[in-house]
């Protein structure tokens, strides 16, 4: 035998990109028109061929390629940059370009949040490590806005210009923004940071101390908490002054993370590094919860476009592989657990779209701004905690081929874990939830009368809003989690009726009237076709 005859290369599926993913996404198209964003429809659609052929390509190197920190040049002087493949700079270019950290500030009119939220999900299923900077900088803005000095910042990220290029602001076509919160002794509570933030004669401060996290470090600007003779204080510290030198902070490390390889996460000093203060002395935290928001809507579009993507990989290879005489996609237990799959992700996707248009409307609306404000806490611990499970659902789905690097899951495994600890932990949100219901009447209220607006519609629907009204009834702390997922999946259900889904009963069914458990548990008679031909954009 030929050594060419040993190695026929059968029952293969053929390269799953260049692809289309606004074409693909019948959820997403039906989304972006039922929550006002339809006006932008055209942008979004070009946006999602370009993730789906140009950056998924580009991708792959910008992953890989981890980012290289440079403190000093070759003479000795600091200089404390990243560098990164040209790829990145690429997708930055795209993205930026795209809308995907400006849109909203570049076209202010009703809908731009909604699109910009579909760009954000169709952006993660291509490059989510690079969504780390475009969020920061997409969310500082109204941070921002706070301060009239600050509008040259503002500006240059509405005029949607990717500049890469180490410079004041002043000589640059548009700016990016990282953030830096979180210290050593403190995480999550951020009233124990011990940076330091001392006035100066010309209104600046200077800051000294350190950060744990410190996010995207090639930014241009950071917004940063630091304690000031008033209290803990966000202020705006820029990477190089006026003049043109380098600020005094100073790159100690990267973190080698479990995934998010692309985008470069960061442990810094501060020595007397030059910033000026946003909003008052003292209220530090009030000023950077604007960005809140915004940053865990985010966590909820990327989780959900990436569910998106290893979805779309699962039927894939179950279209195109064969197994026991059959294609994957073909066999019942298998199609069990891909109509489950798809289910969830429209879930997911369905919430989020709901919470853009509130987040949109909130400016105009204090009801929509009522129902974002608790809808971000719920969504993004709920969302964001069943990425995992199912991403790793998916993989299962190619068998080991799911397990190799050539595969995307992999990449979309380890990314999974990262939006349910990034801007707040589960707890966090759980414990934001219960801050809400107890401190909030309007935020409560909003929630629950969006609720009630799905009734009527669903036997499981119903049954599940009563047990949830005994539940909200005494809501404890030791029991946040239990009542903050029941919120988060009646809420999906809700959104899903409402919206007219085709697949809302089936949703209501299996995670209301059933128990829950794991993906592919559907009952038989559930009806898969007609969820998987969606899924697949028919």
């Amino acid at each position: 035998m030929s050594a060419a005859a040993t190695h026929a290369v059968e029952n293969q599926p053929p390269e799953f990109a260049a692809r289309d993913l606004w074409r693909d996404d019948l959820a997403l198209r039906e989304a972006l028109q039922r929550e006002g964003g339809a006006g932008f429809a055209d942008l979004v659609a070009a946006y999602g061929a370009l993730a789906g052929g140009e950056l998924l390509a580009l991708s792959g190197d910008a992953h890989r390629d981890r980012p290289r920190l440079r403190t000093h040049d070759r003479f000795g002087r600091r200089i404390d940059t990243v560098e990164f493949h040209p790829n990145y700079h690429r997708i930055m270019g795209v993205a930026i370009g795209g809308g995907v950290a400006g849109l909203s500030w570049a076209r202010p009119e009703p809908g731009a949040h909604v699109a910009r939220a579909a760009l954000s999900y169709l952006h993660y299923q291509a490059e989510p490590g690079s969504s780390c900077p475009l969020t920061m900088t997409h969310a500082a803005v109204p941070v921002l806005a706070r301060e009239p000095s600050l509008r040259e910042w503002s500006e240059k990220v509405a005029a949607c210009r990717y500049d890469p290029s180490d410079l004041p602001i002043a000589d640059k076509h548009g700016v990016t923004l990282g953030m830096g919160m979180t210290e050593k002794q403190g995480g999550s509570d951020v009233r124990a940071n011990a940076t330091t933030a001392t006035p100066q004669s010309g209104g600046d401060y200077l800051l000294r101390g350190h950060k744990w996290f410190f996010s995207a470090p090639m930014s241009d600007g950071f917004l940063v908490l630091a304690q000031a003779p008033g209290g803990l204080t966000c202020f705006l510290m820029p990477r190089r002054l006026p003049d043109g030198a380098l600020n005094g902070f100073r790159l100690m490390r990267l973190k080698d993370k479990l995934g998010d390889w692309s985008n470069a996460s960061s442990e810094i000093e501060f020595d007397a590094a030059r910033a000026w203060r946003v909003g008052d002395e003292g209220r530090g935290v009030a000023t950077i919860l604007q960005m809140v928001m915004l940053t865990r809507l985010d966590c909820m579009l990327g989780s959900a476009g990436l569910m998106r993507m290893a979805l779309a990989q699962a039927l894939h290879h179950c279209r195109h592989r064969k197994a026991f005489g059959r294609a994957l996609l073909e066999q019942p237990l298998m199609r069990n657990v891909l109509a489950d799959l798809a289910i969830e992700a429209e879930a997911a996707l369905a919430l989020s779209m709901r919470v853009a248009r509130a987040v949109d409307a909130a400016p105009r609306d204090p009801a929509e701004a009522a129902f974002a404000r608790i809808a971000t806490a719920i969504g993004k611990f709920w969302i964001c905690k069943r990425a995992p499970a199912f991403a790793n659902e998916a993989q299962e789905c190619l068998g080991g081929a799911g397990y190799v690097e050539e595969s995307l899951l992999p990449r979309l495994y380890r990314q999974a874990p990262l939006n349910s600890i990034w801007e707040g932990s589960g707890n966090i949100q759980c414990l934001d939830v219960l801050r809400a219901l107890s401190r909030e009447p309007a935020a409560a209220a909003a929630l629950l009368s969006r609720l009630e607006a799905a009734s009527g519609r669903d036997a499981d629907f119903d049954a599940g809003l009563d047990r949830l009204r005994e539940a909200l009834a005494m809501p404890e702390e030791a029991g946040a989690r239990r009542l903050v997922a029941a919120m988060a999946v009646q809420l999906q259900a809700a959104v899903l009726l409402e919206a007219g889904s085709p697949i809302a009963s089936k949703f209501c069914r299996s995670r209301l009237g059933g128990t829950a458990g794991v993906y592919g548990a559907l009952d038989p008679s559930t009806g898969f076709d007609g969820v998987l031909e969606r899924a697949s954009g028919a």
